[in-house]
């Protein structure tokens, strides 16, 4: 198995395998004021409330320019904000199958993480209140976040399945970027298609493309 299948985790193939430049200011432990920014924005979409940069800058106590130069634009800083809390759902969706092996295993841990995005009240209220923005960040390859949920779930296949999936019909990270999609259409359907989000659609539809049945 590569090193870097061993080493990674569910929680660091992701950034790993698409940092941005806020991502590398944040973890590099030498900006503190963007820390600082980044942990209230956080703070603020927890509570259900919009992020929005004047206010920020204000309750931190500086201009919009400084705190632009700490973080970037909002779109920057909502990215790294959401897969921050992305990341511990993701953690928490591996352990929930735990002591399952192979297709099972992802299927559940992909399932168990679907049900959790369509539960969350404060990220459905940030769907609802920011659909477009919030389709944009989530589910385009323009953005970080669905280039660091694909590389996880490749992660999770390769771990899995193995370097030649379901009978080597079909690469790790195609397979990972047809996981993903199922996974967006189900958890975002209502922004999608005026759908009701739906878990077990979403299972059904996971187990099948893995051949978990």
């Amino acid at each position: 198995m590569p090193a870097s299948i061993t080493e990674a985790t569910v929680a660091s193939v992701g950034l790993d395998a698409a940092p941005s430049w806020l991502s590398e200011r944040l973890a590099s432990g030498a900006h503190p004021d963007a820390l600082r920014a980044f942990e209230a924005a956080r703070e603020t979409l927890i509570t259900g409330r919009r992020i929005d940069m004047g206010a920020l800058a204000t309750s931190l106590g500086v201009d919009r320019t400084s705190l632009f130069r700490w973080v970037g634009n909002r779109d920057a800083l909502l990215s790294e904000v959401l897969w921050s809390l992305a990341v511990p759902t993701l953690v928490q969706a591996e352990q929930a199958a735990d002591g399952l092996v192979g297709a099972e295993r992802i299927a559940a841990t992909l399932t168990h993480f679907t049900d959790d995005l369509i539960s969350n009240d404060y990220f459905r209220q940030f769907l609802r209140r920011e659909p477009a923005r919030a389709l944009r960040l989530l589910t385009t390859k323009e953005s970080e976040i669905q280039r660091r949920y694909v590389a996880t779930v490749e992660w999770l296949v390769r771990r899995d399945l193995g370097a030649a999936p379901l009978g080597g019909a079909i690469d790790p990270s195609t397979l990972a970027f047809l996981i993903v999609r199922v996974s967006e259409s189900f958890t975002y359907s209502d922004l999608i298609a005026g759908d009701e989000p739906s878990t077990d659609r979403a299972r059904v539809a996971l187990r099948v493309l893995l051949r978990a049945d």
